[in-house]
């Protein structure tokens, strides 16, 4: 079979990768064309442009960079009917492949859609882009599943990637001491900071979250480098400030982490399944205006995080736009950090939701049933 895959982040570069890779094991014959990142370029085929070229974030920069936006479509459209492809196949990054699939539609291509776009949160009338434009969903999350299948959507639920990518992670069973010595670091328990994968998201989130360094001297802050930043990138925020920074570590750093600052999205899930207690907190533009709009208008859920989400309470606490004080995420680190009642209730509810998300094998579970469904769409016996 011959994928066009589209991811268009950090976290999509890493599920998509592992499942080219559940692929490869189950079609001898598999082909890739992709846009996404290094992980899925380890797994060979064809990148056509890397995400950190295309990301995006908010209404601002949408703006500012129409022009390039648009250009991508256009290469992309074309790349598209010149493969000719089996199957595209879309990783989230809804703004740009719900466009996409509404043009593969037009051209007869067959279109599935692996890790949904939050549209259960929020602008929930895209659901009639998806019914209309995407054959089949593959979703990671069982709410996401009961939404679609109201919507009367052809969907599947296939269990969560992120199982997969921690199950498989590096240095797994590796020492604090081992681990500090590898990257330089001083013997001092470690707060880990997750502050996004994108510029935008980082500009907003890390500057506070550095504010948190000297509340807490006997601990080192160590900042997770994103993928697709150097780490020189992150020198004009830490100038005079005590912090480390380990880049494509992420897991390793949680892992050996007393407790996290953490922004929303597939992060604030990975640092609960690593049982490393956390502190979310994610800010955009527009302060209390964006906080009025989101809450009032765009956000249909509860919770803004996965974990909260998924145990259906608000297990991690969530600091939002005009809820985000320095003053309560101070004192939410420092309970998490000392052996306090919260940070063991944390800990229970991580027990809690290691039940409900189940064990690894995802991947390979997304790729089986994609299959199945290509020779059922393709009439292939």
């Amino acid at each position: 079979m011959r994928y066009y895959i589209i991811a268009g982040e950090a976290s999509g570069d890493l599920h998509a990768s592992n499942l080219m890779k559940a692929f490869k094991e189950q079609d001898v014959e598999a082909e890739f064309r992709y846009w996404g990142g290094d992980l899925m370029k380890e797994q060979g085929g064809t990148l056509v442009r890397h995400y950190k070229d295309t990301a995006v974030m908010g209404l601002w920069d949408v703006l500012m960079n129409l022009n390039s936006i648009k250009k991508n479509f256009k290469l992309c459209q074309d790349d598209l009917l010149a493969y000719k492809p089996d199957v595209l196949i879309l990783v989230d990054y809804a703004g740009f492949n719900l466009r996409m699939a509404k043009f593969a539609t037009e051209n007869n291509l067959l279109v599935y859609y692996y890790i949904s776009p939050k549209i259960w949160a929020w602008n929930q009338k895209r659901v009639k882009k998806i019914k209309a434009n995407v054959n089949r969903m593959f979703t990671i999350l069982p709410f996401e599943t009961k939404f679609f299948e109201e919507h009367n959507v052809e969907v599947q639920y296939s269990g969560n990637p992120v199982l997969d990518a921690i199950d498989n992670r590096s240095n797994k069973g590796e020492s604090f001491d081992s681990f500090v010595e590898r990257n330089q670091l001083d013997k001092r328990p470690k707060v880990a900071l997750l502050a996004g994968s994108r510029k935008g998201e980082i500009s907003l989130n890390l500057p506070d979250m550095l504010r948190m360094v000297d509340k807490f001297p006997d601990y080192q802050f160590v900042i997770a480098g994103a993928p697709s930043f150097a780490v020189e990138e992150y020198d004009s925020y830490i100038k005079d400030i005590d912090v480390a920074v380990v880049s494509g570590q992420t897991y390793e750093l949680l892992q050996q982490s007393r407790a996290a600052l953490v922004t929303s999205g597939t992060a604030t899930l990975e640092t609960a399944l690593l049982n490393c207690p956390q502190v979310v907190c994610y800010q955009m533009w527009g302060g209390g205006f964006t906080d009025f709009i989101a809450k009032k208008i765009l956000i249909k859920v509860p919770f803004i995080s996965l974990v909260n989400l998924i145990l259906e309470k608000e297990a991690v606490l969530e600091l939002f736009q005009k809820s985000f004080t320095l003053e309560k995420l101070e004192n939410e680190l420092g309970l998490l950090l000392a052996d306090s009642d919260r940070r063991a209730d944390m800990l229970n509810d991580y027990e809690e939701l290691h039940r409900r998300m189940g064990g690894p094998g995802s991947s390979a579970r997304t790729a089986r049933l994609m299959l199945e469904s290509l020779r059922k769409d393709k009439n292939i016996k």
